[in-house]
């Protein structure tokens, strides 16, 4: 029995005994709601597109992790059947050339294997016995072939030669032994010796060819030369690779191994794609300065002279996803304002936006989210999200008019009224600079009345939210919160400027300045309670927060949620240090130690008196739990009142499992519960 099921007999079987309770579950998100939603990813348009593939992500609320299964849907009548759908997971679904098989990775066999599935036929071959993870599956365009990367592990470094440990001796487990810089990963802890490297291998099954070699990584989108007889790829190439996080030319490779390097222009070039008669490439590229902001650019490259041409120089904004669509169109992705705008770009630089609703396959937090394919008829799918559903499956043409082929949550969520997401701007005490915000109204919402408002901070911090489904904000709405967040400077889909106004300020008091000038415009507004505000963030967010609490007391509790608490110490402690030094400061640490120190929110620490509740993974990396504990022993010794929590077994990505986010959110409400007046 389902747990939708299960819900809907207990609320019928209390009817009489429990009404108001299962009638009150219709008022906003509950907890137990996060277990249902399911969301729609990577939609893979078939060649003639007569039909979708996608990955239809749902939660598993007894062994408590997500299901990936694959559904196929029909363009004209909207129908939609499971290709695959049981309790392993299957992803990257991709159509052969012919449109008459579909490659995909699946566990079904026990480990992540490469498999084709036959329409007609209706069977499936598996094609591999791999050791370690498949991604960038891409078939050759005469079908005969299939291109992946996967890392090729080496063995470890041995300094010292031990004994032999005598017959039937327990001895420890060996010595690790580190010596490259870029070391370890969060969510996967100590890097294993090796490198990813490119393969191909036959549709019809056969041994995979490993196609490059040497220390270096190769990866990322793979683009087959028309004739399927070499491959276009990304790669640092560069001897001292761990320390130019920046850098990345295209490369080409052909079936004998041979590589030939195709562009050598400072900072990187990705994403290529061919036109379908071959004669241009087009890719990404970035700026190799030492900024934490970077607009990616496209070009396109003359195939046989070699000769690339920036496109559309001028435009102020990260362009994703070069999709050839036509001989002089391209099909793009863009980030603008809080939305993720699907749009096409002619070769003559010439952007036409088809929607704004590109979106919904976060759940977590109103992120900026969203994935494309498109043929060459000019069709696009694409995950069709808004403020008040995840990512649907959806269909689009070069002339911009959508059509929604799935509605995965109508099930769950038709029955509830959610809160509502409005938008606002105000400017910022510290300049006038203009901010971008929503607010979430609870249902039920009264403007006559006084509200709890709850101010949430993104992370990145050059990342951006918008009026996107949010399951944590929901929550916090559906407790009767009005929940405020904003796109504070440095956030992106404004432009380089706006990005870069925080530029050796993260955190400083110009943020602040954004998030409360953004608390006093809502206080504006009439129905707000003056004496209810709290204030919660994650990652850059959570950083912000405790910064925040240091500036001021206005705040009754505070939520501080994985952050950076003394930029001393974790630079030289988490997976990030090695592009995160150069880009986000001026110099090392023991050369600019006052600068670090003015941006850790431990500096201000004497100051706080706000009741604060630390939140952190066991096994973030990415802002280890040292930094949390600095914090939580700070407020201790000053007696502040504080709580610390500790989730078992999480990385950075604290929420990445139902219960986890549920965690998080529950644990945050009942700490502001207890500071409401």
């Amino acid at each position: 029995m389902s747990f939708r099921l299960k819900k809907t007999l207990q609320c019928t079987f209390f009817a009489f005994s429990v009404l108001p309770v299962c009638a009150q579950a219709n008022l906003g998100l509950q907890a137990e709601d996060i277990f249902e939603l399911e969301y729609a990813s990577d939609p893979q348009i078939s060649p003639n597109g007569e039909q979708i593939i996608y990955v239809r992500n749902s939660n598993d609320v007894i062994k408590d992790a997500k299901r990936q299964n694959l559904w196929l849907v029909d363009s004209k009548s909207n129908t939609q059947s499971p290709l695959f759908s049981d309790e392993n997971r299957y992803n990257q679904p991709r159509w052969s050339p012919d449109g008459n098989k579909l490659a995909f990775v699946s566990n079904v066999s026990g480990s992540n294997q490469i498999h084709v599935h036959y329409l007609k036929q209706n069977r499936s071959a598996l094609l591999t016995q791999l050791k370690s993870e498949v991604s960038d599956l891409t078939w050759s365009p005469d079908g005969k072939w299939l291109a992946f990367s996967q890392k090729v592990e080496e063995k470890p470094t041995v300094i010292a030669k031990m004994p032999t440990p005598p017959k039937g001796a327990s001895w420890s487990e060996p010595a690790i032994v580190i010596d490259r810089a870029y070391y370890q990963a969060d969510g996967r802890g100590l890097v294993k010796p090796g490198y990813r490297q490119i393969f191909i291998l036959p549709s019809e099954g056969g041994t995979p060819r490993q196609l490059t070699s040497g220390n270096y990584h190769h990866g990322g989108k793979l683009a087959w030369r028309t004739d399927s007889k070499s491959i276009i790829f990304s790669a640092n190439r560069i001897s001292d690779w761990e320390y130019k996080g920046l850098e990345g030319d295209l490369f080409e490779v052909n079936f004998d191994g041979q590589i030939t390097q195709l562009t050598s222009a400072p900072g990187k070039e990705h994403s290529p794609s061919f036109s379908q008669n071959g004669k241009q490439l087009a890719y990404l590229s970035a700026s190799g300065e030492l900024n934490p902001y970077r607009n990616h650019k496209l070009n396109i490259m003359d195939w046989q002279t070699k000769k690339s041409l920036l496109i559309a120089e001028d435009f102020d904004r990260s362009i994703e996803n070069p999709t050839w669509v036509s001989t002089s169109k391209l099909a793009i992705s863009y980030d603008d304002h809080g939305m993720k705008k699907l749009a096409t770009i002619t070769t003559n630089g010439k952007i036409s936006d088809l929607t704004d609703s590109l979106s919904g396959t976060t759940l977590g937090r109103p992120y900026l989210s969203g994935q494309f394919s498109a043929n060459y008829k000019g069709e696009i799918a694409f995950t069709k999200g808004s403020s008040q559903r995840p990512a649907d499956v959806a269909l689009t043409t070069t002339k911009g008019k959508v059509k929604q082929l799935t509605k995965l949550n109508e099930d769950l969520l038709a029955h509830k009224e959610l809160g509502k997401v409005h938008e606002i701007t105000y400017a910022s005490s510290f300049d006038e600079e203009q901010i971008q915000g929503w607010y979430i109204t609870p249902p039920n919402f009264d403007p006559t009345k006084k509200y709890p408002l709850l101010l949430e901070i993104h992370g990145g911090p050059h990342l951006a939210y918008g009026p996107h489904f949010s399951a944590e904000l929901q929550r916090y709405a559906a407790q009767g919160y009005v929940v405020f967040y904003d796109n504070h400077r440095g956030s992106s889909s404004y432009g380089k400027r706006f990005a870069m106004l925080l530029k050796y300020k993260y955190s400083s008091k110009e943020d602040f300045a954004d998030h409360n000038s953004g608390v006093d415009a809502m206080l504006d507004k009439g129905f707000i309670d003056k004496n209810n505000l709290f204030i919660a963030g994650g990652s850059a967010g959570g950083i912000a927060t405790a910064y925040a609490i240091g500036l001021t007391n206005r705040f009754n509790a505070a939520v501080v949620v994985k952050p950076v608490i003394n930029w001393l110490s974790k630079v030289l402690t988490a997976d990030s240090g090695l592009l995160q030094i150069p880009t986000q400061f001026p110099g090392m640490p023991w050369e600019h130690m006052e600068h670090y120190w003015q941006r850790s929110p431990l500096s201000l620490v004497g100051n706080v008196t706000t009741p604060t509740m630390l939140m952190t993974g066991e096994e973030d990396l990415r802002t280890p739990m040292a930094e949390t504990e600095q914090f939580y022993q700070a407020l201790k010794h000053r007696k502040v009142d504080s709580v610390l929590v500790k989730i078992p077994g999480a990385p950075h990505g604290i929420a990445g499992r139902p219960s986890r986010m549920i965690s998080k959110i529950e644990h945050t409400l009942a700490w502001f519960e207890k500071y409401k007046k």
